[in-house]
């Protein structure tokens, strides 16, 4: 029954996401909301800050927490849409995304008050970061995590692969890495740009507990992130860009488009919203 109770805060909590989301997307009028991918993050988005970050307003400044790095900074809209859903801002500061005046920026730029923990977006850089923190966890003897969220098209950095070594490493069990495998980047296919394929068989050959997910199912994104390991984690979650509304699914001209106010209304429609 607890299970239950908690699968529906989740699916509760990714609606008010999406509706974040959406209304920033239209409101800030910028193509940097990249809302393609954006989307295809939500459902990964939804059950970390829900279940497994234990983060808000009272504890930002607390050391015994866990941390997040959104490596894919240009999703920033999806991270944005459940810091205020945790009550770090109100949802009239997305008229300012982008703005000059606003700490809502087309990347995210550290502001711990707001719970931004990283500056971030500069693609490939965010496992460094990750790395970083829990290793200094580990010296700390914390029991904390890292995680965090990366693109398919970030594995193209040799960055990552240097990360990913250094990781395994030093064994950095509290660090788990999400990749969300939409299959596309920005200037196209991510397998034809780059080949990737196999994806989870590289990062277990760089010394990682690597699995597979569907990474649009609530139950099995938990169930791997809830799992324990003596290496370092890496979820390799197969999404689809624009999910969940017809017109963007897997278009990649959403990777930079700015959706009009009937599209936003079809959008909120297709997605059960208010």
């Amino acid at each position: 029954m607890d299970e239950l109770k908690h699968y529906s805060e989740i699916k509760n909590f990714k609606k008010k996401i999406l509706e974040n989301l959406l209304y920033g997307a239209y409101c800030g009028g910028s193509s940097s909301a990249h809302i393609g991918g954006a989307l295809s993050s939500v459902d990964i988005i939804a059950v970390l800050f829900n279940k497994y970050l234990n983060l808000s307003p009272k504890n930002v400044d607390k050391k015994n927490r866990n941390h997040f790095i959104l490596s894919k900074g240009h999703a920033c809209l999806v991270y944005y849409a459940a810091l205020c859903e945790l009550g770090f801002f109100e949802k009239e500061e997305f008229k300012k995304f982008e703005k000059t005046d606003s700490f809502l920026l087309g990347h995210p730029i550290k502001k711990t008050k707001y719970g931004i923990d990283f500056s971030t977006g500069s693609l490939g850089m965010g496992i460094s970061l990750g790395v970083g923190i829990s290793l200094a966890l580990k010296k700390m003897n914390s029991k904390n995590n890292v995680y965090v969220l990366m693109g398919d098209g970030e594995c193209n950095e040799g960055s990552v692969w240097e990360g990913a070594m250094m990781a395994a490493a030093q064994s950095l069990n509290n660090l788990t890495v999400i990749i969300d495998y939409n299959k596309w980047q920005a200037t196209g296919r991510s397998d034809e740009v780059l080949h990737l394929a196999p994806l989870a068989k590289k990062w277990r050959a760089f010394g990682w507990d690597a699995h597979e997910a569907n990474g649009h199912d609530i139950d099995e994104i938990s169930a791997l992130l809830s799992s324990s390991s003596d290496r370092p984690r890496a979820i390799i979650a197969h999404t689809v860009k624009g999910k969940g509304v017809s017109f963007m699914e897997d278009d990649n001209n959403w990777h930079y488009r700015i959706p009009s106010a009937d599209e936003v209304d079809v959008a909120f429609s297709e997605l059960g919203l208010s």
